[in-house]
Parts: C-alpha cells; sequence; structure tokens
C-alpha cells in the first residue's frame, strides 16, 4: 500500500540512550537518535550521552501497529443509544491509543447497514471517516490512521456503500466480514444467543426472527456483495482481508481473491490453510491474555504453540496489543519475534515500508516500556518524533 504521508512533525533532535533496543534480529542494549522525526541513527553501549534520555534500561521499540479495532465505536456510542460528540470521541480515541503505544491504526469502520427491522444497523462510516479524516488534515491527531472498511456481506446497502469511498480516504484494509448466523464466528449459535440477547435484550421469538432475516439478507446479497467488496478494495488500493475463515475451503475461496490476510481464523484447519497458502493469520490479543476465545472458537495460544500466528490485533481492548506482543516474546523466549507481531508483521501485511522496524531513514515512531510481574508498563511513546504519551 502507498500511503500518503501523515503531517511532518519536526521536533529537533532527541536520543533515548542506555535501553534495550528491540531490533528486527534481536534485543540489544544500545542508543537511538531521532532527527526531524526519522531515525537517523543506533548503536550499541550503555553509555549516555550528554543531553540523552538515560531509559535505565527500558525496552525501546517501534510503535505498534493496530490492524483491526472496534475502539473509536465504543467512544461514538459509550452506552446504547448514546451519541457521543464524535471530534471528541475521536480525539479520546486517538489518545487513548497513544497513551497505550500504538503509533499507527486502522480505524475499524462497519460498511453494510440493515436500516429496517428490529436488528437494524444504521449506516455511519462514511459520515465518521469524513470527521476523522478532516480532525487529521488539522493536525489534531496524536498518531497516525487509515481506514479499516469491514465489509458486511451480510446487509442490505454494503455495494452502495462502498461507492462513497474513494482512493484518497486512506482506505488501507477492506475485510470481507460475514455474520451469517450458524458458521464462521458464529458456528455455535448458543454464543450468537448469549451475545444478542445481552446486547439488545432480544426474546426467544425476536431472536429466531434475527437468525432467519440474517440468512435470507445473504442468500439475497451475499454474492454480489463479495463480489463488489473486492473489486472496491482493489479501487481503493486497499489491501484485501478475509475475517472469521472456518474451513480449508473457505480459506481456498480467500486465497482466490488475492487475499493475503486472515483475520481470527476460528479452527486449527483455517490457520494451517491461511499458512499453506501465504496468507498472514492474525490473532486477537484478548484471546491470547484471556486464554481462549469468548465465542468459543480456538485459542490464539493454540496457533502461536503450533507457529501458525503471525500479528495480533488489540480488537476490542487497545491496551492488549503490546500485553500480548510481550506474552508471546516470553513464551517463545525471544522478546524481539513478539513484539514483531505487533510492528514488523502488520507493516509488512498492508505494505507500509516506512516503519515497524528500528532503521536508520523510517519514521520514529518508538515505544518505551518496562517490565513489571510480567506487565508492561508504557514509559513513553513517540509519534514521527514528537512525544505523545
Amino acid at each position: 500500500m502507498v500511503s500518503p504521508s501523515d503531517n511532518v512533525r519536526v521536533t529537533g533532535e532527541l536520543t533515548l540512550a542506555n535501553a534495550t533496543l528491540v531490533l528486527p534480529t534481536g534485543c540489544m542494549r544500545g542508543w537511538i537518535r531521532i532527527h526531524d522525526g526519522l531515525i537517523a541513527d543506533l548503536g550499541e553501549g550503555d553509555t549516555v550521552p550528554g543531553g540523552a534520555v538515560d531509559c535505565g534500561g527500558d525496552y525501546v521499540s517501534p510503535g505498534l501497529i493496530e490492524l483491526h479495532t472496534d475502539n473509536i465505536e465504543r467512544h461514538i456510542e459509550p452506552r446504547p443509544g448514546v451519541d457521543w460528540p464524535h471530534a471528541a470521541a475521536i480525539a479520546a480515541h486517538d489518545g487513548e491509543l497513544a497513551s497505550t503505544g500504538i503509533t499507527t491504526v486502522f480505524d475499524a469502520l462497519r460498511v453494510g447497514s440493515i436500516p429496517s427491522g428490529k436488528g437494524r444497523y444504521i449506516r455511519y462510516a462514511r459520515a465518521l471517516s469524513r470527521e476523522l479524516l478532516e480532525l487529521r488534515a488539522q493536525d489534531m491527531l496524536k498518531i497516525s490512521h487509515f481506514l479499516h472498511l469491514r465489509a458486511e456481506v451480510c446487509s442490505e446497502t454494503l455495494a452502495e456503500e462502498l461507492t462513497e469511498f474513494g482512493p484518497e480516504d486512506r482506505v488501507g484494509l477492506v475485510s470481507l466480514m460475514d455474520h451469517t448466523p450458524g458458521q464462521r464466528q458464529f458456528r455455535d449459535l448458543s454464543k450468537l444467543e448469549q451475545y444478542v440477547k445481552g446486547k439488545r435484550g432480544m426474546n426467544d421469538a425476536e431472536f429466531a426472527e434475527h437468525v432467519a432475516s440474517l440468512k435470507a439478507l445473504r442468500d439475497k446479497h451475499g454474492a454480489a456483495h463479495e463480489r463488489a467488496a473486492v473489486s472496491e478494495a482493489a479501487r481503493f488500493g486497499a489491501v484485501l482481508a478475509s475475517h472469521d475463515d472456518t474451513t480449508a475451503e473457505q480459506v481456498a475461496v480467500s486465497a482466490a481473491h488475492g487475499i493475503r490476510l486472515a483475520e481470527f481464523p476460528t479452527t486449527l484447519e483455517a490457520a494451517q490453510a491461511c499458512r499453506d497458502n501465504g496468507i498472514a493469520v492474525m490473532m486477537g490479543a484478548p484471546n491470547l491474555i484471556r486464554g481462549g476465545s469468548h465465542s468459543g472458537n480456538v485459542a490464539a495460544a493454540e496457533l502461536a504453540e503450533a507457529g501458525l500466528l503471525d500479528i495480533v490485533s488489540s480488537d476490542y481492548v487497545p491496551a492488549a496489543l503490546l500485553q500480548a506482543a510481550v506474552k508471546l516474546g516470553e513464551d517463545w523466549g525471544d522478546m524481539a519475534r513478539g513484539l514483531a507481531t505487533a510492528t514488523s508483521a502488520p507493516a509488512a501485511a498492508v505494505g507500509l515500508a516506512d516503519r515497524g522496524r528500528l532503521e536508520v531513514g523510517l519514521r520514529a515512531d518508538l515505544l518505551r516500556f518496562r517490565l513489571a510481574a510480567h506487565v508492561p508498563l508504557v514509559r513513553g511513546v513517540w509519534s514521527r518524533g514528537a512525544q505523545v504519551g
């Protein structure tokens, strides 16, 4: 993906010294110098030059790259039916991510709505994204934002909503979402029933009607919506991702579409099929930290142990991204490999060559943290050389 630059943040020079640098090939005690928003130099040793910040051995890694988070939706609707002022919500979301070490985010917005019936979903993505991009244009955001359009094929309006976006909108990811009951994430209808009844207060009859209406929508629009999402992703210049692949057959369809990133495959079979087809596997950090999926699907730890986990995503808990990457580093006995699941691996998956690694000439998106009882404590965050956390 070729993206326009973020607004340049010129901060002069800053040197972080006596740090444990998380490099692509391993960790090293050393120093790193930032000049005008870029990494200017780095080297080995525990000396602290005059004017440098003594990190006292803290880890310094690339800033984290988040490919799939619903966090912005939580800010604009903090309670069901509460529409929070959007500019304030976007700023709070941006600041929260910065405080957790995330310096690049692909904000996940649902496209594909159901404007009719009790189980309705209203359209919001185009209007909200315009507000976000306007704040970015005014240099009001701390970190780098791209759009991730969650293309819901089980809907009424997906194809129409996708036409409202263009290559100028920083759409970096389009994921093919299919939440038709009885397959993928909700193969177990009891899990869907628990989720929907808890969130929307449906009774048994309303839930049955909800399931039937979604299946009818998929039968009516699903194939056309899937074709539209694949085509529009190419028009945007965005990476195309699959979502909740469950079987090898579904992965084969994903591969035929040219998909190279799989979000949250639900079975070991699907994850192995992704590996066989050269598709990177992304799993949720909450799944890893909690020890399992809240939907009853495959555990991220099982995929990590099998060598089938490439990228982690905070999903719905921003602070979980760093915690999961550190946990993987400790579990694998290789902190650089663990941090790569939230830095260089997601950068490579979406074609961002200017970040995700501590290398001369790349963006000075940095994270300083230390561990206390295996919990990472953020000590500083820099986005293009400016301290934001």
